[in-house]
C-alpha cells in the first residue's frame, strides 16, 4: 500500500478501524494472534437432521457428540483405564449431576476418587481444548471458576505437581469437587463440537420439540436449515390459520399432544367440546390415532382424539381451499376436493373418475360454499389463532429459527439444505414464477427465504399475508423445495381407499442426485467448487435395512436422515445418521435406538453407533482452510494495511 495510491474510501475505512486498534503495537499484537489462529486445526462440525421431536435421543447425541467424546476417551486413556472405567467416565461427562448422585448412593465416592476423577477430566479437557486458542477456551469457562480452571488446564514450568496438588486438595477440602466435576464435564461437551448444523425438521412426530428448541437456544454456535415441518410451525407462529390447523392435525394423528399442551400450553378443550358435539354419533374410525403415546390410551381417549382429529382436518381442508382459490398461481387446483364430493356424500370425482368415500358424514360442509367455515368452526380458528400468535415461548423459539435459520447454507464447502433443489424431468433447474418474475436454483431459494421473513416480520399487511401463505405453500406445495413432492395426499389417505391416489411423486431431484454431473451443476449454481464440495441433505429417510446407501453421487452427496423419529425406524432399520466433519475429514455415523437415560446412567450403556462412511482429507485441515478462516484472513489484510498506514504516517496513532 503506497501513501499516494490509497483511495479516499479506503483511508476512511482504516480510520474507522483505528478506533479499535489505536497504534501499531496494538495492531501487531492482534496480527500475531490472528496468524496463530489460522494455524490451528479446524473445529469439529456436527450435522444432525430430521430430529422430529425426539428430545431424549437428540440430547444424548449432543452430549456424546456422535461418539467424538468416547473416541477422545479411548485415545487418551486406553493404556491406563479399563473399558468399564472408560464407560463410567463417559457417562459421568454426559450426565455429571445424575451420575454423581448414583455413585454417592452406591458409596463409591471419597476424596481419593474426587482427586483421580478431577485429574482425568482435566487431562481430557486439555485434549479437546488443544485446537482452540486460550482466549476461546477462557470464554467457554464458567465465570465463577475461570481463574482456577485456567490454571489447571495450562502447563507451568515451576513446581507443577505440588502446585496442582494444592489446588486439587483445596477444591476437595472446600467441598467444591462435585461442582468442578460438573463444570469440567460440561466444558468437555462444549469444546468437543465447535459448530452444530441442524438440517431441518425439528418439529412433529416426537414429543419434545420444545425441549429441543430450549436446548438450541443455549447452544454456543449453530445454524439451522428449515425443514418442511419447521416452516409449518413458523407459519403457525406467524398466524397462518392453515398452518395452525395442520400442526394440530398432525399432533392428533400421531398422539403427539405433549409438545402442544405441555410444551407450549395450547389447550385443546374448545376443539374437544366442538368435536364431541358435532361428531357425537360418528365413530370417526378413519381418524383413530395412528400410533399410541408412551402410556396406553383408553378407548374413550382414542374416541375423543379421533373426533378432534376429524374436526380439525375438515377445518384444514377448508382453510387450504381458501388459500388455493385466492392464489391461482400456486397451481394447486387439484387439491380442491371438497367441492368434488357428490350431493349424497357417498362419492367423489377426481380427474374425471368417481371414487366411493369411506366416510360420508360432513355436517359442517355447506353444499353451496364447501370452503366456508361454519360459525362454530370460525370460533375455533379464532381461538387457536390468538393462542399461537400470542404464545411467548413459541414466539421465542420461532425467532431463533429465523435468526439462526435459512432455506440453505454454504459452510466450509458444504451445501446444506433439507429437501431439494427443484429440477425438471430432464435434470435442468425448474423455473417458478413469483410476482411475474422467473426464479430457479439459488435465486429461487433466496426468494423463498426473503418472502418467508416478510411473512413473520413485515409491517406491510399485504406482504405479511403473502409470506404466511408462502410458508403454507412450502409445507405442501407442488413446487416447494422443502416438500419436494407433487402433492400432499392427506384427503385421499383419510377418505378414499385407493393406493394410486395416495402416491406422492417426488421431484426429479431425488432421482438425479445420484448423478455426479447433476451435483456439479448444483455446486456451480451456488458458486461452489465441484472438486471439493459436498451436499448434505435430509428429508427423505434412507432405507438402510433394504440396502440403500446414504452416500450418493460418488461421495458428493450425503443424506443424513436415517430415522431419528421412532415413526420412521421401522422403515430405515436404524435410529438416524449424524455427520462429523473434523480436521481429518468426514465421518458418517449410524445410530441404534437409544434405550433410555436411566439405563445409560445405571449401566454406563451408551448409544450404539458405527461409522458407515469415512472420507479423509489429503492433509489435516486448518482454520485457514475454512470459511471462518477466510474472514480472519480478510481481517489480517485490513490490519496489515492499517499497520502500514500507521508506520507511514497516513493515519496518526495514539
Amino acid at each position: 500500500m503506497k501513501q499516494d495510491l490509497i483511495s479516499k474510501e479506503r483511508k476512511e475505512y482504516l480510520k474507522l478501524l483505528s478506533r479499535n486498534y489505536k497504534n501499531s503495537n496494538e495492531v501487531s499484537t492482534e496480527l500475531i494472534n490472528l496468524q496463530a489462529i489460522l494455524s490451528l486445526p479446524k473445529g469439529t462440525e456436527h450435522f444432525i437432521s430430521d430430529i422430529h421431536g425426539e428430545a431424549t435421543s437428540f440430547i444424548h447425541v449432543l452430549k456424546n457428540a456422535s461418539g467424538v467424546i468416547r473416541q477422545k476417551i479411548l485415545e487418551t486413556f486406553s493404556n491406563s483405564m479399563t473399558k468399564s472405567e472408560m464407560r463410567t467416565i463417559a457417562t459421568l461427562i454426559y450426565y455429571p449431576k445424575k451420575k454423581l448422585e448414583l455413585l454417592k448412593a452406591d458409596k463409591k465416592i471419597d476424596d481419593s476418587w474426587y482427586k483421580v476423577t478431577l485429574i482425568k477430566l482435566i487431562k481430557l479437557t486439555r485434549v479437546v481444548a488443544s485446537k482452540y486458542t486460550r482466549s476461546k477456551v477462557r470464554k467457554a469457562l464458567p465465570k465463577e471458576f475461570s481463574y482456577i480452571m485456567e490454571e489447571l488446564l495450562h502447563e507451568h514450568h515451576f513446581d507443577q505437581e505440588g502446585y496442582y496438588n494444592r489446588i486439587l486438595m483445596t477444591i476437595i477440602e472446600t467441598g467444591k469437587a462435585e461442582i468442578f466435576i460438573i463444570a469440567l464435564s460440561e466444558l468437555i461437551q462444549r469444546l468437543s463440537i465447535d459448530h452444530l448444523h441442524i438440517i431441518g425438521d425439528i418439529f412433529d412426530r416426537g414429543p419434545g420439540a420444545d425441549v429441543i428448541m430450549d436446548r438450541l437456544m443455549k447452544y454456543h454456535s449453530l445454524d439451522i436449515q428449515w425443514g418442511n415441518h419447521d416452516i409449518l410451525w413458523m407459519g403457525a407462529a406467524s398466524g397462518s390459520d392453515a398452518c395452525i390447523a395442520n400442526v394440530i392435525r398432525i399432533s392428533l394423528r400421531y398422539v403427539n399432544l405433549n409438545t402442544l399442551e405441555h410444551g407450549y400450553g395450547v389447550s385443546l378443550r374448545p376443539l374437544l367440546s366442538f368435536a364431541m358435539k358435532i361428531y357425537k354419533d360418528d365413530s370417526c374410525e378413519f381418524f383413530l390415532p395412528k400410533t399410541c403415546a408412551e402410556k396406553e390410551l383408553s378407548q374413550a381417549e382414542k374416541n375423543e382424539i379421533a373426533k378432534m382429529h376429524k374436526a380439525i382436518s375438515i377445518i384444514q381442508f377448508k382453510l387450504e381451499g381458501q388459500i388455493i382459490k385466492s392464489h391461482p398461481k400456486f397451481e394447486m387446483d387439484d387439491r380442491l376436493l371438497l367441492d368434488k364430493i357428490s350431493k349424497d356424500k357417498k362419492n367423489i370425482l377426481i380427474n374425471g373418475k368417481t371414487y366411493p368415500l369411506l366416510d360420508n358424514n360432513f355436517p359442517t360442509i355447506n353444499e353451496e360454499n364447501p370452503y366456508k367455515l361454519s360459525e362454530q368452526e370460525q370460533l375455533i380458528v379464532n381461538y387457536f389463532h390468538n393462542i399461537f400468535v400470542e404464545n411467548e415461548k413459541l414466539q421465542k423459539h420461532t425467532k431463533l429459527l429465523f435468526s439462526k435459520g435459512s432455506m440453505y447454507s454454504i459452510y466450509n464447502s458444504n451445501l446444506l439444505f433439507h429437501g431439494c433443489i427443484l429440477l425438471n424431468k430432464d435434470g435442468s433447474f425448474h423455473e417458478l414464477s413469483i410476482n411475474n418474475e422467473l426464479y430457479s436454483g439459488k435465486k429461487l431459494m433466496d426468494k423463498f427465504d426473503q418472502i418467508v421473513r416478510q411473512g413473520y416480520f413485515s409491517v406491510n399487511q399485504k406482504l405479511k399475508n403473502y409470506g404466511k401463505n408462502i410458508m403454507w405453500y412450502l409445507w405442501t406445495g407442488s413446487n416447494s423445495p422443502l416438500f419436494g413432492k407433487n402433492k400432499m395426499a392427506t384427503f385421499e389417505r383419510y377418505f378414499i381407499k385407493n393406493k394410486e391416489l395416495e402416491i406422492e411423486e417426488k421431484n426429479p431431484y431425488f432421482k438425479y442426485r445420484e448423478q455426479k454431473n447433476i451435483c456439479d451443476n448444483i455446486f456451480n449454481e451456488f458458486g461452489m467448487n465441484p472438486e471439493n464440495s459436498h451436499i448434505i441433505n435430509g428429508h427423505v429417510p434412507v432405507k438402510s435395512k433394504l440396502g440403500e446407501s446414504p452416500v450418493k453421487s460418488q461421495g458428493k452427496l450425503i443424506v443424513i436422515d436415517g430415522g431419528f423419529a421412532k415413526a420412521y425406524q421401522s422403515v430405515t432399520g436404524i435410529a438416524g445418521y449424524t455427520l462429523i466433519y473434523n480436521s481429518y475429514g468426514l465421518v458418517l455415523v449410524a445410530h441404534e435406538p437409544f434405550e433410555s437415560k436411566i439405563k445409560s446412567l445405571n449401566s454406563d450403556k451408551d448409544m450404539v453407533s458405527k461409522k458407515v462412511f469415512v472420507k479423509k482429507t489429503n492433509k489435516r485441515k486448518l482454520v485457514q482452510d475454512t470459511d471462518p478462516g477466510k474472514k480472519i484472513q480478510e481481517k489480517i489484510n485490513n490490519l496489515t494495511d492499517l499497520l502500514l498506514a500507521f508506520r507511514r504516517g497516513v493515519i496518526a496513532g495514539k
